[in-house]
């Protein structure tokens, strides 16, 4: 639910629509409109007050209670507290209301101390000093006391303390220097520009005297969008507008650099500044885990409610005999036998229900927070993980997903800065259809000899020297590029003439473009005095005036600039994508041009189109008039600049295209190997053309030569309707596909040559997702989606952002619901990784939009493959366990509890004491399973990063699903009923102590009770794969603990502590040899059925993991041998399929290698990955003796 526009719709209503404006005016420097002009309106803006803080000191406790309570676990145990307290209930009140009252305590102490700590800092913001202009004076006070409207003077390296719109600096083009990282991570410098008529003012006095009204929207959260115009007046003139923004507004949390100082105005404060309005958290998302957890709850409190109601029924049944109901020894009152016989009822079972409430695991919420949060440092501290080019690791946004990552069945992954590095070298150049190579360019280098230049598929007669240069021009002075001198930037780059520069922009194409064309005679100087300055090849400074920049939008997929030269020429130059630029040509060798961008794209090139125009001052009078009328706007500005921008960019002249290459990151294409052969589908959705992302496809192996590729673009759907052309598709792929035999773990047919492979254009898919006439869905959906489920890899290329949100939407809601995962860098992304379960956002060099939106952070995309394999497996197992677990061990708690019901007239006689009724689930079994939950490794890290497929081992929640909770619930069941009669058994035959003394009911329930703690807790420990001394200290400190405590509690080690009815009950227990017999047993029994279980189906039916297990735990036995030490082949590829065949993973070298020679005598299989391919392949017996090529050592 949108409760921002909800709370909009309040406001509206609650103060009347006539009062609520979309704009707001701010008085600079309060100073009111001379007379004639607006009227002055006095607006209340809040302080410059920043609250990041959920509680105060007053609201604490009652607004902490509320949200605490607002679970319907806390919700439930409050209720049965309450139940305790009200009627007569078989237990205390202290055996719900304690454990309540510590998870609630602990809770509000962390979420109290989390809190103060945001007070704290609040309060270091709100009082650092800034400086404003009074008076014609530089005024100190504290950031807390800023009002809208206030002339704020901002020094070098400070922050600036609220969004203020950007008058004058010191420097003299009215520029300054900001890096935002601490508002969206980009440590990349940006350029913002003064508004063009203050500028000039360059002293506190100057500032004062500025008579101006600024006109805005109101407070946003985007970070990258404003809308404003500022009207100055003047004494004997008309008030001259201006338009403003976003590179016209300083935000707030932003610093500045290589600047002096700056002159501003604030127009946000406090809590409506951009950065606190992006305080607002994104949507929850609710884990498949969760899910299943809460699904569970729902049946154990069926199970509760039954147990209950069978109990009461049964009590009635036994007290309708008067004999049992009023024995001699408890007498009735008169009152008692006059009581409603409903109400008695109910009561009972009310009593019964607090009896029993135990089976729902008040702690188990307690403990997967703190092992979701503490095991989210385990990604942080993940050194393999950190990335030593940018200094960062990976962020965890959010510890809520953490065993997502062990289920994720589809991942969608951006192109551009996510598979490639988005690190651009310029290539060539086309003009005319004459192709320009150089011959070694590297970004970030200089060359200044424009020699190194071939013109190969050129004719005798070289193209037209003009229409060359104009097309260097075009790459010189198209571009928002901003260049720093040595003097203000660390970062230097030395030119031939000795000065120090450097190129920054926030588009990495654009640097490429302009070193490029630099290396080819033209050098983009600077920008000055809203003149380009650039140099030619005979060291010629030409200068441009810049009129106009049309900036580039997703939409458009192009940019343009209007500039003036020197003869007074006006000139238009546009560059874009191809199909942004061909359109829109009347001009110029478009065949030729196409041909070769065509030839570029298929080599997986990234090009873009150049083109111009010439503009009359009649035509460009006209241009003004219409921009400034849409830069104006306050009401749908955008729309208006589109419009405009389509207008202006027309009947072009093309001059041509540039090729520049975006490399492919490290271990891509190994990385999406791995996934697919853990059983995930890879999509790639990218806004580039086909023939590049394709030949990024093949590069990444996404696909393979012998994929057999299907289209389904808008070419192939003007040739044949798209309903034929899905028909024939789906036909064709699901009739060779239902005939191939299907490899059980890989997922893939076992022969490469039929795989498929499926690209489609976005045109496409918006028919595809078009809804019928008739308002349903589209029928095309479930056809796509059935041709996508039998391809290995599928390619979605021209894109809009939102259409990468519909295409993960509509896997979500495909009839499997698969778990998807969208990774991507830049703020095309956002959509869709808002959209999938898992949003991973790429510390790359488009911004940090994508990792300030998504649940976790990973600075390159080799790292997803470590992120999903190990730690996503890891955290699946573990959390896993620790739900059946926590359910295992409360059914095995209190399923005694119920038996011990009919042997008690129903009674609602507690079977263990109230210590023990409290502290089990708080002390005595809950730090084993965290600390298992923690630290489980049931394979090495290694092992599964070397065996992607035993990712399948964990999918689609398998570890949760009914059949295993029902496994576990009847083993609970089981051991409950084997604690029970086997004590009831052993009481039977030996009822006293050695001097005589009757055991008790509290001795029976103590017997029962140890022989649980202990059955529960050796349970885990035979769980456990990876001991260490943690492991050890708490599993047996545990046990360790509830023994002390019990000798506590009956007074024999503080003989203060003698409380009657246990008073040496766990000493006289232990003191007869038939309870140390029992005790040993009835463990010994109840472990038994699960340890056979194991056994049976690791040896019958075993997983791939406990096969390699197996495998591993053998090769260390078999170790050493005759020919050992062998070294590991530090070079040799391994294979990842464990049943991939033996012939495919031999690999022959050239090299000099020490052989293996090994030799069977028996009829057996040989597992022995440390000797051959760590990929557990079985070799045949008849096979008697094989040579397996080794490490680099001296031949054998």
């Amino acid at each position: 639910m949108d409760w921002s526009g909800l709370w909009s719709t309040i406001r509206r209503w609650c103060v009347g629509e006539e009062n609520w404006v979309d704009s707001r005016t701010v008085y600079i420097g309060h100073r009111e409109p001379p007379p004639g002009t607006d009227a002055y309106i006095v607006q209340n803006y809040p302080d410059n007050r920043i609250v990041s803080s959920k509680y105060t000191f007053w609201n604490f406790i009652p607004k902490n209670l509320f949200e605490q309570f607002r679970r319907i676990a806390n919700f439930y145990f409050l209720i049965i507290f309450l139940v305790q307290l009200i009627i007569d209930t078989p237990t205390s009140p202290v055996t719900s209301g304690l454990p309540l009252f510590f998870v609630i305590t602990v809770t509000a102490i962390k979420q109290g101390y989390e809190d103060w700590l945001r007070h704290k800092a609040d309060n270091a913001v709100n009082r650092c000093p800034v400086h404003v202009i009074q008076g014609g004076k530089v005024v100190q006070k504290q950031s807390r006391k800023l009002q809208v409207g206030d002339i704020v003077m901002t020094k070098e390296n400070e922050t600036f303390p609220c969004d203020m719109v950007f008058l004058s600096s010191s420097s003299d083009d009215g520029t300054c220097f900001v890096t935002t990282a601490s508002l969206d991570g980009e440590s990349s410098t940006k350029t913002y520009q003064a508004v063009q008529d203050t500028k000039a003012l360059r002293t506190e006095a100057e500032v004062d005297t500025l008579n101006a009204t600024i006109e805005c929207e109101q407070p946003q959260p985007d970070l990258y969008n404003f809308v404003g115009r500022i009207n100055i007046y003047h004494e004997t003139e008309e008030p001259i507008a201006r338009p403003l923004g976003s590179e016209n507004v300083l935000l707030r949390g932003a610093t500045l650099k290589n600047t002096q100082s700056i002159y501003g105005v604030a127009i946000y404060t406090g809590m409506e500044t951009k950065m606190a309005l992006n305080y607002q958290s994104k949507s929850q998302k609710r884990s498949a885990v969760e899910k299943s957890m809460n699904m569970f709850l729902i049946v154990y409190l069926c199970i509760l409610i039954s147990k209950a109601l069978i109990t009461t029924i049964l009590k009635f049944m036994w007290q309708s005999d008067s004999v049992r109901d009023e024995p001699w020894f408890n007498m009735k009152t008169e009152a008692e036998r006059q009581r409603n016989k409903f109400l008695s009822s109910f009561t009972d079972f009310l009593a019964f229900m607090v009896l029993f409430n135990y089976i729902i695991p008040v702690s188990m919420y307690v403990t997967v927070e703190m092992q979701k949060f503490l095991g989210s440092y385990f990604i942080s501290w993940d050194e393999e993980m950190f990335d030593d080019e940018i200094c960062e690791g990976p962020i965890v946004n959010t510890s809520d997903l953490n065993e997502e990552l062990g289920q994720v069945e589809y991942v969608f992954t951006d192109k551009t800065g996510t598979l490639t590095e988005n690190n651009m070298e310029f290539i060539e150049c086309c003009i005319d259809g004459h192709v320009h190579v150089q011959h070694s360019i590297s970004n970030g280098q200089s060359f200044y000899s424009n020699a190194a230049i071939d013109f190969i598929d050129a004719p005798v007669g070289i193209a037209d020297q003009e229409r060359k240069e104009l097309f260097f021009r075009a790459l010189c002075l198209c571009h928002t590029v901003q260049v720093k001198r040595e003097d203000e930037t660390d970062c230097q780059k030395q030119h031939q003439d000795g000065r120090s520069s450097v190129y920054i922009s926030s588009s990495p194409d654009e640097i490429a473009l302009v070193e490029g064309v630099k290396r080819l005679g033209f050098t983009f100087l600077q920008v000055k005095d809203n003149f380009m300055e650039l140099e030619n090849p005979e060291a010629e400074i030409e200068r441009y005036e810049l009129l106009q920049i049309l900036n580039f939008d997703s939409v458009r997929r192009r940019m343009s600039v209007i500039v003036r030269s020197i003869t007074g020429e006006i000139i238009l130059f546009c560059k874009g994508a191809d199909l942004s630029i061909f359109p829109r040509v009347k001009a110029g060798k478009l065949d030729l041009v196409r041909q070769r961008v065509q030839q570029n794209a298929v080599e997986g090139l990234r090009t873009l189109c150049v083109a111009y125009k010439v503009l009359t001052s009649e035509e460009y009078d006209s241009v003004h008039t219409l921009l400034q009328n849409a830069k104006l706007a306050l009401q749908e500005r955008d729309r208006k600049l589109a419009e405009a921008y389509d207008l202006i960019e027309s009947d072009l002249d093309l001059l041509g295209a540039t090729a520049v290459e975006d490399r492919l990151q490290d271990k891509a294409a190994e990385t999406v190997e791995a996934l697919q052969k853990a059983g995930m589908k890879v999509w790639v959705l990218t806004g580039d053309k086909m023939e590049t992302a394709q030949a990024t496809c093949y590069a990444c192996k996404l696909f393979r030569r012998s994929t057999q590729l299907f289209e389904l673009t808008t070419k192939r759907i003007e040739e044949q309707s798209l309903h034929d052309v899905l028909f024939d598709l789906n036909r064709t792929i699901i009739r060779q596909s239902g005939s191939l035999p299907r490899d059980a773990y890989s997922g893939f047919s076992q022969h490469d040559l039929h795989d498929y492979g499926l690209i489609i254009d976005g045109t496409t898919l918006s028919l595809i997702m078009k809804p019928a006439e008739n308002g349903s869905s589209s029928n095309y959906k479930d056809l796509f989606l059935e041709i996508c489920r039998n391809c290995s890899g599928v390619l979605c290329c021209r894109m809009a952002p939102l259409q990468k949100a519909q295409i993960v939407k509509l896997i979500k809601s495909s009839k499997e619901h698969p778990i998807t995962l969208a990774i991507g860098d830049g703020a095309n992304d956002v959509s869709m990784i808002l959209e999938a379960h898992v949003g991973i956002g790429i510390l790359g060099k488009e911004g940090r939009q994508a990792a300030r939106n998504s649940d976790y952070c990973i600075p390159k995309f080799k790292h997803l493959k470590k992120l999903l394999l190990v730690h996503g497996h890891y955290y699946y197992i573990r959390i896993a366990q620790l739900v059946q677990y926590f359910f295992y061990k409360n059914v095995c708690f209190i399923f005694p509890q119920f038996l011990y019901q009919f042997f008690c007239g129903f009674s609602q006689q507690p079977l263990y004491d109230t210590a023990y009724l409290t502290l089990y689930n708080i002390s005595f079994t809950s730090l084993p399973i965290l600390l298992y939950s923690l630290m489980e490794q049931h394979v090495s890290i290694d092992t599964l990063r070397r065996n992607p497929s035993l990712y399948r081992d964990v999918a689609k929640n398998s570890l949760l699903s009914w059949k295993s909770f029902i496994y576990w619930t009847f083993l609970g069941v089981f051991d409950a009923v084997v604690f029970f009669f086997g004590a009831y058994f052993i009481f039977d035959n030996s009822t006293m102590t050695s001097n005589g003394q009757m055991f008790g009911n509290w001795t029976f329930g103590t017997l029962v009770f140890t022989v649980l703690v202990f059955t529960v807790t050796l349970k885990l420990a035979l769980d456990t794969h990876n001991w260490t001394w943690v492991n050890h200290f708490v599993i047996w400190g545990s046990l360790l603990f509830y023994i002390i405590f019990s000798f506590l509690w009956g007074g024999i080690i503080w003989p203060f502590l003698n409380y009657q009815r246990m008073y040496y009950v766990f000493m006289q227990m232990l003191s007869t040899g038939p309870a140390w017999l029992g005790i040993t047993m009835l463990i010994t029994i109840s472990l038994l059925p699960d340890v056979v279980k194991k056994v049976l189906c690791r040896q019958l039916w075993p997983t791939a993991t406990q096969k390699l297990q197996d495998i591993l735990r053998q090769s260390k036995k078999d170790r050493v041998s005759e020919f050992s030490p062998l070294a590991p082949p530090p070079s040799s590829t391994y294979t990842n399929n464990i049943y991939r065949s033996h012939q495919q993973s031999k690999s022959i070298s050239s090299d000099s290698r020490k052989v293996t020679h090994t030799y069977w005598a028996e009829d057996d299989y040989c597992n022995n990955p440390s000797l051959f391919d760590y990929s557990g392949n079985h070799y045949p017996s008849n096979a008697r003796c094989i040579f397996v090529p080794s490490g680099l050592e001296t031949t054998v």
